[in-house]
């Protein structure tokens, strides 16, 4: 079996978009660091003054991570193992179908239980229902082929 790879993202992203995000978190990184340089040079400085300088430099940083494609949240499959990344600053998780317990199937998100009573959450959007409906049975298969129970639940509201 081939890997398959499914973006979690909600649109996808060109090149010109990720160049761009990088130049502007070097602006914003910029500005911040010019902002601090010249608060040192002041008499007087306030706190609003450095709450700008940190957002400045955290929403650069992050535009450069997002630019770089660090940011990416997907999910793949293998034959044995499945990787995701759903957060946007946490690493891969890579889980292997023997670690697995069951899969709990709802409409807009799959729920892993491992053995050792961990879950893993998986939230899909609204916006691409072909694509949730592609993960899903794609899940479905992995999770047949290696013997792994699956639950299909409806959540009540």
């Amino acid at each position: 079996m081939e890997r398959k790879h499914y973006s979690l993202e909600p649109g996808e992203t060109n090149r010109i978009t990720r160049i761009s995000q990088v130049l502007f978190g070097l602006v914003c990184l910029g500005i911040a660091i010019f902002w601090l340089i010249y608060n040192f040079r002041s008499v007087r400085s306030d706190s609003t003054l450095w709450l700008t300088i940190l957002f400045l430099a955290g929403f650069g940083s992050y535009l450069i991570w997002a630019g770089l494609g660090y940011s990416y949240k997907f999910i793949e499959f293998s034959e044995t193992k499945i990787r995701i990344k759903n957060n946007s600053f946490l690493p891969v998780m890579e889980i292997r179908a023997e670690e697995m317990e069951r899969i709990e199937v709802f409409p807009l998100k799959v729920i892993i239980i491992l053995k050792s009573s961990k879950k893993i959450l998986t939230r899909f959007g609204v916006s691409d229902t072909e694509k949730v409906e592609k993960i899903k049975d794609e899940i479905m298969k992995f999770a047949t082929d290696t013997g792994i129970r699956t639950d299909l639940k409806n959540e009540d509201l």
